[in-house]
């Protein structure tokens, strides 16, 4: 016997299921599902192996595949200071399956400095996220003479052109900090860059070349076996884990201020949704206590922030660095 109570239950259960079918239809299929990634991701990093930007890509990347469900395998593809890798990406499927492991070299320094550009860094591409940021660090030969940026200081202005820097890559920030260096210090060196961070420290350690700049990170490990020397940071703070490395600025550069950063982006054309997901957990990710503590010890400082305020930043970067160049007369070609 259908009760008034049991009546009036079948009635809303009824409205609620053709409420339910009415919105289906009326709405696209990709509103109602939670988006997905249900393919074997790559992630580029348009740097060689053993570098900053490769360090911080499988370091996460491990994580990510645990947390989306999917195999997460890291491309380096170099060349040309990360355009090459970039470009790659650029014209990939924008589908969440290809990522860019980009930083303030590929999508900061590169376009604003090379003309014509390789590619927009906002417009080809989707922010996802911040990965991190870093210091670089102005690194000496055990047996270069100058035991402080103050005697390297003298030294390049008794002989001007003299003596030569190496960098990780041309128009990386490495590069820019040596750059950066020659302009407010008002000394004349020459720039050596190299395919990578690996490479260049080989060198350095070597004696090839006498100084060179490098992401902390990837150099760090070398500084504290003793293989080679830092002279300062470029930050304006030192950094709290190896608080014995002075600042440029207190080290005989006043004004000298200079970081790095890593973000992830994917091609131009990636659902919101996805771009999303991905940001969300590489947030999370980011905010583990071990994922902490490894980027403490690398140098880097986690980032995390949501994709429209990471596009804001990769805009404003191009901006700054634009600036840079015109008044420093850098050119890339």
């Amino acid at each position: 016997m259908n009760t008034p109570s049991s009546l009036l239950s079948r009635r809303v259960f009824t409205q609620g299921a053709l409420a339910a079918t009415t919105a289906a239809a009326l709405h696209p299929a990709s509103l109602l599902a939670q988006p997905r990634i249900d393919k074997p991701v790559r992630l580029v990093v348009p740097y060689p192996p053993g570098g900053t930007s490769d360090l911080l890509a499988r370091a996460v990347a491990a994580r990510l595949a645990e947390r989306i469900g999917q195999t997460v395998f890291v491309e380096n593809k170099a060349g040309a200071g990360g355009v090459i890798g970039s470009q790659q990406v650029a014209k990939s499927a924008p589908d969440g399956t290809t990522l860019l492991l980009a930083t303030i070299a590929s999508h900061g320094i590169i376009p604003a400095l090379q003309k014509p550009p390789p590619y927009d860094p906002v417009r080809d591409f989707s922010p996802i996220t911040l990965v991190a940021g870093t210091p670089n660090v102005l690194l000496a030969n055990n047996d270069f003479q100058a035991r402080t940026l103050a005697e390297l200081l003298a030294m390049a202005r008794a002989k001007p052109g003299a003596l030569s820097f190496g960098s990780t890559s041309q128009g990386g920030s490495p590069h820019m900090s040596g750059e950066l260096l020659k302009v407010q210090a008002k000394i004349d060196m020459l720039h050596v860059p190299y395919k990578g961070g690996g490479p260049m420290l080989i060198d350095l350690m070597g004696g090839q070349i006498p100084i060179a700049f490098d992401n902390l990170p990837s150099a760090i490990a070398h500084v504290r076996a003793g293989k080679v020397r830092a002279l300062a940071v470029t930050t304006a703070k030192r950094w709290p884990g190896a608080p014995e490395i002075p600042t440029m600025a207190e080290a005989g550069v006043p004004g000298y201020e200079m970081s790095a950063w890593f973000g992830l982006l994917a091609p131009a054309g990636t659902p919101r949704a996805l771009a999303e997901l991905l940001q969300r957990e590489v947030a999370a990710i980011l905010k583990l206590p071990e994922v902490e503590k490894q980027f403490f010890e690398l140098g880097a400082e986690p980032g995390g922030m949501a994709p429209e305020a990471f596009g804001r930043f990769i805009a404003a970067e191009g901006e700054k660095w634009a600036r840079v160049g015109t008044s420093g007369g850098v050119k890339l070609e």
